[in-house]
């Protein structure tokens, strides 16, 4: 198991003890299964168990679905298609279950584009108002109970078995008590509120957070044929940001990516690079760090804008049409889980007979002056299921971006299509547990994988 670091930025934070079972606070709900947050995994977790015949609610501090893909405006179902060297070859989608039946839904209400070739791989852009659209029309007809606008803020706890938690609002406290909690949070929320050991990425260097923004008012015609057809920036675009940086524009990233999006004259652009002034990488956990990502980004965000109506065809008369609500983050806490995924499961393409999740996604590490890619061609690697359960924590099981990996496997692991897929087995872990009346780390990964296989999700037997 990998060891858990701490972050000295943020020793003067604390973290409030667990509430007993015996709490004074009004009790909201008793569900069998509570899922925090409504990302991509939390939308996948609450709207499966719920339709395992699980009661369910879900918390979202933001008043729609959508997490990073679309408070941060992320923008992008990446990891659906194999990578190759072989530029004649299409998209090969090998990630379908939940992943494929929400692209589905996106692209039957026009929210979706065709795939745009990425690099060696190719990924899909979607509208985020019909994504949170499409989560809404899920989660109602699955029954699932949904609150907006309101925070976890505290654990309940007997002993290290986690019975609840404390839901915070404008309308004050309550309590709401789960047979099972789904931790789809994206900053292994309720595993820190439990006390349970996580990690910063590498000894507490964590990917940089970005902003993305929407360029309107583009001629899309004449942008793509300066562009290319790839979304990675072409060299010379790349030389142009070197020239307007070096003479004192704030544009720190050079390779910048840019993506076609359901509406017309628009664009979706992946080109910030946000640090302390200092040069110190941000951990977005803070929110001082944080204030100091959205102020950076949006700043920065005009100064791409800038050189793209003064460099780059199609885009004289282009403007921001919006920036994320939220800066794009790509990492925080990394649960100390049953099965760390490691860098050499991702760079082996290793498959596993306990495996939930399979990814083809490059190694897409935002961590310095650029990004650095390791493509994974013409395979893919296998998620465990013990990389979703919290080492030490009971009645916890984690799904998105905090699952265990290390900080180079995360780089890979941590993007949508993937997301979607930790949710869908996290809740069916915790539907088998429940009626099994098992631990979560005693459920058998096969009986998940079956219950995956037979909901469309595509896993192979380890070779």
């Amino acid at each position: 198991m990998l060891p858990p670091h701490t972050s000295p930025l943020l020793d003067r934070w604390h973290l409030p003890q667990p509430l007993s079972p015996d709490h004074t606070l009004p009790v909201l709900a008793h569900v069998d299964v509570l899922v925090v947050g409504a990302g991509p995994a939390g939308v996948a977790a609450a709207v499966t168990a719920a339709e395992a015949g699980a009661s369910v609610m879900v918390v979202e501090r933001y008043g729609f679905a959508g997490g990073a893909a679309v408070a941060g405006m992320s923008g992008t179902i990446c990891g659906l298609y194999l990578a190759s060297e072989d530029e004649t070859q299409g998209p090969v989608q090998v990630v379908h279950g939940f992943t494929e039946r929400f692209r589905r839904e996106l692209d039957h209400r026009g929210g979706l584009t065709a795939p745009q070739r990425y690099g060696r791989t190719f990924t899909v852009a979607h509208d985020p108002l019909r994504w949170r659209e499409t989560a809404d029309d899920l989660l109602a007809s699955a029954g699932v109970r949904v609150m907006f606008h309101a925070a976890v803020t505290r654990a309940i706890a007997d002993g290290d078995r986690c019975e609840g938690v404390v839901v915070t609002s404008a309308a004050g406290e309550v309590a709401v008590h789960a047979g099972r909690i789904i931790d789809a949070s994206g900053d292994a929320a309720v595993v820190a509120l439990m006390g349970g050991d996580y990690r910063f990425g590498d000894a507490g260097r964590i990917q940089n957070p970005t902003m993305f923004f929407r360029l309107g008012g583009v001629d899309t015609d004449r942008f793509w044929e300066a562009f290319g057809e790839d979304t990675i920036c072409p060299p010379w675009v790349t030389e142009r940001l070197r020239d307007q940086r070096d003479a004192g524009a704030d544009l720190p990233r050079e390779k910048i990516w840019v993506f076609r999006t359901p509406r017309a004259g628009e664009l979706m652009v992946n080109a910030t690079r946000l640090s302390a002034p200092d040069g110190r990488v941000l951990n977005v956990i803070d929110p001082e760090d944080f204030t100091i990502a959205e102020v950076a980004g949006r700043r920065q965000v005009r100064a791409y804008a800038r050189f793209f109506a003064e460099e780059i065809a199609g885009c004289a008369d282009a403007h921001v049409v919006d920036t994320g609500v939220e800066a794009g983050i790509r990492q925080t806490r990394s649960i100390a889980s049953v099965t760390d995924l490691t860098a050499a499961d991702v760079v082996e393409l290793r498959k596993r007979d306990d495996g939930i999740v399979r990814s083809p996604w490059p190694i897409e590490l935002h961590d310095g002056a650029r990004p650095r890619l390791h493509w994974l061609h013409d395979d893919w690697y296998d998620v465990p299921l013990g990389s979703l359960l919290p080492a030490a924590i009971e009645n916890v099981i984690v799904a998105g971006r905090c699952l265990g990996a290390d900080h180079e496997a995360l780089a890979s692991a941590r993007v949508t299509a993937q997301c979607f897929e930790y949710g869908a087995a996290a809740a069916f872990a915790a539907t088998i547990s429940l009626h099994d009346d098992v631990p979560l780390r005693e459920v058998p990964a096969s009986r998940v994988r079956t219950a995956m296989t037979a909901a469309g999700s595509s896993l192979g037997s380890a070779r």
